[in-house]
């Protein structure tokens, strides 16, 4: 029988298997594109994390370096497009669910690369203007919304749902912290000098839209592992922990 050889180890070949290298090669395609993903989720995460410094800080470097993040994002949006579409036949059906699930967390990770470049467009207009309440507001944006993009990747890393609700939870801060803002320099019912109202205010939309994209990744992943919608898993989580518990005893007495 003739033999084929890859990185010098002899490889049996099977008469009438010449599809066999193409579905190893979408298997390890689709292994790498699974990582590319939660790489592209650690990026955006280090991203918002350099927002939240930036602007703490008012480090002109570190908001720079989202133009570098913003493309490296795009890259690895072209990337993965570009791998799934060439993958995606030669895996199988759960295996395509989740390749399409990477495109989708992909562009949602994409949009958000775009809107903290946009961030910082307007943090280093604002400049030295801010006022610290702005300042404080915005870095905890920052930081909440790198904490829902660590989950996301944690999330769709090892499968967890429980941290992926965490994220849909975290949007309701992303909302507080917007309002508190939009009332102080749009209501203003304090009639108090505002400074820089108009970046601060992109500031602000730029945040809260990357958080609704955080909360639409949290959305894709819960709806890959569990194969339902985030309405039912919700409905699951938002049990009080009495009921978590007879459910338990009620699953376990099912498996007796």
């Amino acid at each position: 029988m003739p033999e084929k050889r890859s990185n010098g180890q002899a490889e049996l070949a099977i008469p009438g298997t010449d599809k066999l290298p193409a579905v190893a090669e979408g298997q390890s395609s689709y292994s790498a594109l699974i990582q590319q993903t939660i790489e592209a989720c650690r990026l955006a995460q280090e991203a918002a994390g350099a927002a939240a410094e930036g602007i703490a800080t008012g480090s002109i470097p570190l908001l720079n370096s989202l133009r570098e993040r913003e493309r490296r994002l795009d890259t690895l949006d072209m990337d993965i497009d570009n791998g799934v579409t060439e993958a995606i036949t030669r895996v199988s059906a759960s295996e395509a669910r989740e390749l399409l699930a990477c495109m989708k967390i992909m562009i949602g990770l994409e949009r958000i690369g775009d809107l903290l470049l946009s961030f910082s467009s307007s943090a280093q207009a604002a400049g030295a203007r801010l006022d610290p309440q702005d300042t404080r507001d915005l870095t905890r944006m920052a930081t909440v919304l790198e904490k829902m993009l660590a989950d996301v990747g944690a999330a769709f890393s090892a499968r967890d749902i429980k941290k992926a609700v965490e994220v849909l939870r975290a949007d309701a801060e992303m909302d507080r912290l917007r309002n508190l803002i939009f009332l102080r320099h749009i209501e203003n019912p304090e009639n108090a000098p505002r400074h820089a109202s108009l970046q601060v205010i992109f500031m602000t939309q730029s945040l809260e839209r990357a958080g609704d994209h955080a909360k639409n990744l949290a959305e894709e992943v819960c709806h890959v592992v569990s194969g339902h919608t985030v309405r039912h898993v919700l409905m699951t989580y938002d049990k009080p922990i009495e009921q978590l518990f007879l459910d338990w005893l009620r699953n376990r007495e099912e498996h007796h």
